[in-house]
């Protein structure tokens, strides 16, 4: 499988050198040169095949030839070391709980699955060479690569956060680590984040002299792999005549847009729903036709303070860059932190369910989607532990948390972070 860069400036290239650069040399996001649908009989089957078997077919024509094929089995069996649960919430609702895994969050998934990608493809290397993982988080995608990467030979980890914008639980997952795990404390926003990691890749005085490359969703092994537990939600299903649609609570977009990779695989997801806070740039793309990201604004549903969303460019090569194709399969709705915190009480008192705040938005998406498509059977998912959010959580839900043993095992633990707040700070942290 060849990839190609979005921004149609680059040369075409190899599943390794795509996970290596992460970004294509004309600073373009990659994206498989083909996609072939699934057979129909692997998707009718499908309740016959264990996850670690399904994600094998969803993945295997992405990787090619490049990872040998027991090599490719091993990394998947090492990546789904834990539960994808289907959990029923209400009239036509589920859940989809992806926060069973090491650190708690959706990311697992992607950051497991490159990091052994990538510790693979050095320990073929004949010369072997230092890779930099360089990542900006808005909540846990710092916390699922650091602990994803944590030992990886070869692989030193840089992650850039917002100061005091993510949970305290999310913080100590990123700094306390240590070994190859290095965590700077950016004075700033996600975006401020993002723009920094993004200059660096630019920058020739850093690229010439190491090997620079990103663990965020922009990178294929992190975005492709999220594909697998849409997958594992449709075989959950015990009545699969209904119309399914997935609602995706979503700040930079790799989460969704994996779902449609898996759509265009042959999974019959009928429509997808984007939830979003008050960063609503694509909900106000879908309304109005105009895409235009604005500076993030800082809400209880953190993950998702994105108001440049890296990702979008790949939904709408997916929807062949149609606004009316996208239309047809993408509706969108954004809540305010007062909804969301109404939500979470609803989801605790008339369902017993115990949300946080990114499911709650998918949820109250959802519904709001219902409303006048009630034929049709709907997921959203739950994208990270609801102990992450205990300080903004519905008053009272605190108390009925259980602490995780994933969280008891940093909780204590000292953080450690170097403070910067300009790009020269960050030039000069990793040249040193």
């Amino acid at each position: 499988m060849n990839y190609f860069s979005l921004n149609k400036k680059a040369p075409n290239t190899s599943f390794e050198d795509a996970v290596v650069k992460g970004l294509a040399p004309d600073k373009g996001l990659y994206f498989p040169e083909s996609i072939t649908p699934l057979s129909k009989e692997f998707i009718e089957n499908i309740e016959n095949y264990s996850n670690n078997e399904i994600a094998f077919e969803v993945i295997k024509q992405f990787v090619g030839d490049e990872i040998p094929e027991g090599e490719l089995k091993r990394i998947i069996e090492e990546t789904l070391c834990f539960d994808f649960p289907v959990v029923p919430v209400d009239e036509n609702i589920a859940s989809l709980e992806l926060y069973h895994g090491p650190t708690m969050a959706f990311k697992d998934v992607g950051a497991r699955f490159m990091a052994r990608c990538l510790g693979y493809f050095n320990s073929q290397a004949k010369v072997h060479e230092d890779v930099t993982v360089l990542v900006a988080t808005s909540g846990d995608t710092g916390g699922a690569v650091a602990s994803g990467f944590l030992g990886v030979q070869g692989v030193d980890v840089v992650i850039l956060y917002p100061s005091g914008k993510v949970s305290d639980i999310q913080e100590k997952q990123l700094t306390t680590l240590g070994q190859n795990i290095r965590a700077l404390e950016v004075t700033g926003t996600f975006d401020d984040c993002q723009a920094m990691v993004k200059k660096a890749f630019l920058d020739n005085e850093l690229t010439d002299h190491m090997k620079l490359t990103s663990a965020n969703s922009i990178n294929i092994a992190r975005w492709l792999p999220q594909m697998f537990y849409f997958f594992f939600a449709y075989k959950q299903l015990k009545d699969k005549s209904k119309k399914l649609v997935f609602s995706v609570p979503s700040g930079n977009y790799g989460n969704i847009c994996a779902g449609m990779m898996a759509q265009r695989l042959g999974l019959p997801i009928h429509h997808f729903v984007t939830g979003t806070n008050a960063n609503k740039v694509v909900p106000t793309y879908l309304e109005t036709g105009k895409y235009e990201p604005k500076p993030s604004i800082q809400t209880i549903s953190n993950a998702m303070d994105v108001g440049a969303p890296s990702n979008f460019i790949r939904i709408e090569e997916i929807h062949n860059n149609s606004l009316e194709a996208l239309r047809a399969n993408l509706s969108g709705y954004s809540y305010t932190d007062e909804e969301t915190t109404a939500a979470l009480g609803h989801l605790l008192k008339s369902c017993e369910y115990v949300a946080e705040p990114h499911g709650a938005i998918g949820y109250l998406a959802l519904k709001n989607y219902l409303k006048t498509h009630s034929d049709v059977q709907g997921i959203f998912l739950e994208t990270a532990h609801p102990v992450k959010f205990l300080d903004v959580l519905y008053p009272g839900v605190a108390e009925t948390i259980k602490i995780p043993s994933q969280i008891e095992a940093v909780i204590n633990l000292e953080k450690v972070a170097t403070q910067i707040s300009e790009y020269d700070e960050l030039k000069a942290y990793l040249k040193a």
